[in-house]
């Protein structure tokens, strides 16, 4: 298995096993067959062959063709043994809800995972509490106090808490929940993001009014223009990088078991929308493994503006079947923190296969980013990623049943398959995963062509291997070229460099927000969850561009936005070499 230096050094800040003094007592390749093992484990419960399976499961992962989520890693085989990513949490409007929630979110915390919350149930500040005469503090009051208590959680010892705050467009106190972030040091441990109706766009397009509804009485409270509200919400965008929308009425029609309730909240980063009390264990696929040949266009005649690889569909569905089939024993073989998720959980069986690579299987094959092709191979491996991911399911629900919540779900119909799984595919960022497997993160442009990534207290460098590989073949590359593009991060402006080149290397933030959401929506309209994607902007990117840039993925079909201008004060963890002191 070939690692490279930042893969190793990440292997040990957050995945290999320490002793009590904190010295790494195992090895990459043990960590991957600890896992494997752990995860193979459950097909005895079914009557299949744990060995068999286990050496399917640890060649998958060690190829680095396929990567679970981080708490897999970290806690398979271990005590502590909790394997999911992503959870949400209810928050009733009562003490006992809102501090039970608080001490449940720390055992999650402190496995590894993310906590998703929506605080939308709460009474706004200023509302009557009849059972002490008192007067309600609102929601946002309350987020800050799960905001001090994350500050002191490290997750696993290994990942520091994170957490997503929502609150619908019609809670009265919604005004303070978009502004709270402009205030430089609140709600550090989390991502906010406004749940956003079809009511309030509808509202916004025709620029009229809609309502505000106390949860606690369920009356209409008043009325607000739409505008208004949505310029506080670009406002605070454009400035801190928060609040993102989700479009919850669109994650709703999405929903597969809405017989068991409504969807009120997502992850930290956005791509996995749960019911209360349930999660979900996600994993990628590599999609630079699947290009053959396995190298860049390097020919002096230059690159083509087309197809000039070939994707191993065979390959890549086999491994698909594979990870379904992993993820699924994952669940079984998972120790949950509380018996109400293991319960959902279990009930509802979800997973969620994803990819990350994108942008370097674009490069292997000469397509630009933001070239047309490219969103049209976006569409084309997502489909396939998710006819495939299903048909495992229903393989899978041959050998051991459909999902016990099956009854009632969209899947209980004539037309519908019968699945082992709610949902199986899920574009998560893979932002640490990726530089353990080398590759490009999620379905993300290249950030630039050198930059620096702080890892817990770990600060990385990394550099594109392609693009220097592709300047030496084709004769351009000099010591004084390398030091130019580390310093700028990108080929801008740099004379020597081939147009060819220089539109193959385009990084985020030479890319135009409305390609970045198309490719977004490409992924989206395949995809059983959701996309987390950071349509990254310049510096120099205008409110207008976070206001067109809102409207545009609603229109486009995306399930949820997240806008960041580089350098507003919401530090990124991707930082240029030219920015960093």
């Amino acid at each position: 298995m070939n690692l490279t230096e930042n893969a190793l050094k990440v292997l040990k800040a957050r995945y290999l096993l320490k002793d009590e003094r904190g010295k790494v007592i195992e090895t990459p390749e043990g960590m991957f067959r600890r896992v494997a093992r752990t995860i193979a484990a459950a097909e005895t419960q079914y009557g299949g062959n744990a060995a068999e399976w286990e050496e399917k499961f640890y060649e998958l992962m060690t190829s680095l063709k396929f990567l679970p989520n981080s708490p897999t890693l970290m806690n398979a085989g271990k005590e502590i043994g909790q394997l999911a990513a992503c959870f949400v949490l209810p928050v009733d409007d009562s003490m006992h809800s809102i501090f039970d929630t608080l001490k449940n979110a720390a055992l999650i915390l402190q496995s590894g995972g993310g906590t998703g919350f929506s605080f939308s149930r709460l009474r706004p500040k200023s509302d009557v509490v009849h059972s002490t005469g008192g007067i309600a503090s609102g929601p946002v009051s309350f987020m800050k106090i799960y905001n001090t208590a994350t500050d002191v959680i490290k997750q696993g010892g290994a990942r520091r808490g994170a957490n997503m705050g929502i609150l619908r467009i019609d809670h009265p106190d919604i005004l303070d929940f978009i502004r709270i972030k402009r205030t430089e040091g609140e709600l550090t441990n989390f991502n906010i993001s406004v749940s956003v109706t079809d009511a309030f766009m509808d509202a916004l397009k025709n620029e009229g009014e809609y309502e505000l509804i106390n949860p606690r009485s369920e009356t209409v409270v008043g009325k607000i223009k739409a505008h208004d509200v949505f310029k506080e919400i670009v406002e605070s965008a454009w400035e801190t990088g928060d609040p993102g929308l989700i479009f919850i009425d669109r994650i709703n029609r999405d929903n597969p078991t809405p017989n068991i309730g409504s969807i009120e909240s997502t992850n930290p980063c956005g791509e996995q929308p749960l019911l209360p009390y349930e999660a979900c264990i996600l994993g990628s696929l590599n999609l630079e493994k699947y290009v053959t040949p396995p190298s860049p266009p390097l020919t002096k005649g230059g690159i083509k503006g087309g197809w000039n690889s070939e994707i191993d569909y065979k390959s890549l569905a086999e491994d698909i079947k594979t990870a379904v089939r992993f993820l699924d024993n994952s669940i079984d073989v998972n120790k949950y923190p509380l018996p109400a998720i293991e319960a959902m959980h279990k009930g509802n069986r979800k997973i969620g296969l994803g990819v990350m690579g994108w942008a370097d299987m674009l490069i292997l094959m000469g397509l630009p980013y933001n070239h047309k092709k490219a969103f049209e191979l976006g569409e084309m491996i997502m489909k396939f990623m998710r006819d495939e991911s299903k048909n495992a399911s229903v393989e899978l629900a041959r050998e051991r049943g459909v999902f016990p919540n099956f009854k009632g779900s969209v899947y209980d119909a004539p037309d519908m398959p019968c699945v082992r799984n709610a949902t199986t595919t899920t574009i998560a960022p893979t932002g640490t995963l990726s530089m353990v497997a080398d590759c490009s993160s999620g379905i993300e442009p290249l950030f630039a062509l050198a930059y620096k990534k702080l890892v817990l207290d770990t600060e990385l460098f990394e550099i594109n291997r392609y693009f220097f590989d592709i300047a030496r073949e084709r004769g351009f590359y000099s010591e004084a070229l390398k030091e130019q593009v580390i310093n700028r991060g990108s080929l801008h402006g740099i004379k020597e460099i081939p147009n060819d080149v220089r539109r193959l290397f385009k990084t985020a933030h030479e890319i135009p927000f409305e390609d970045h959401i198309e490719m977004q929506a490409c992924f989206q309209k395949f995809t059983d969850n959701a996309v987390s994607k950071t349509i990254n902007m310049p510096h120099k990117a205008r409110r207008e561009d976070v206001e067109r840039a809102f409207l545009l993925a609603y229109d486009k079909g995306c399930k949820g936005i997240t806008v960041f201008r580089y350098g507003t004060q919401k530090r990124g963890t991707l930082v240029r070499v030219a920015d960093t002191d």
